[in-house]
């Protein structure tokens, strides 16, 4: 009866020990999967980020250009009102020169003609 009850006993550890690693493959299976849809998510991920970076990289360079293209047209404006100013500095000389000449003229004229007067009286 001894021999009966332990080999009742062998036989139901046995029959636990198969049922248990069944289960511990079935979770081990499933452990697997996980990470294997683990590892698509984050290549995913990567390439996301991958993607976002040269997106991120273009739009850097195309905000260079922008800034490239600013300071270009401020020398165009600076050297236009530099040659506008030019112009008008010019422009005001000539007129002095101008006026100057006039008032040199009427000076003249005004002095021959208190000359005149001085000579005939």
């Amino acid at each position: 009866m001894k021999k009966v009850v332990l080999s009742l006993a062998l036989v139901a550890m046995l029959g636990l020990s198969f049922t248990s690693c069944r289960e511990t493959k079935e979770k081990t299976d499933a452990a697997v999967e996980n990470a294997a849809d683990t590892d698509a998510a984050a290549g995913d991920a990567v390439d996301a980020v991958k993607d976002a970076a040269g997106e991120a990289v273009d739009a850097a360079g195309e905000a260079v250009d922008a800034a490239g293209d600013a300071v270009d047209a401020a020398g165009d404006a600076v050297d236009a009102a530099k040659d506008a100013a030019g112009d008008a500095v010019d422009s005001a000389k000539d007129v002095a020169g101008d006026a100057v000449d006039a008032a040199k003229d009427a000076a003249g004229d005004a002095v021959d003609k208190a000359a005149d007067k001085m000579k005939g009286n």
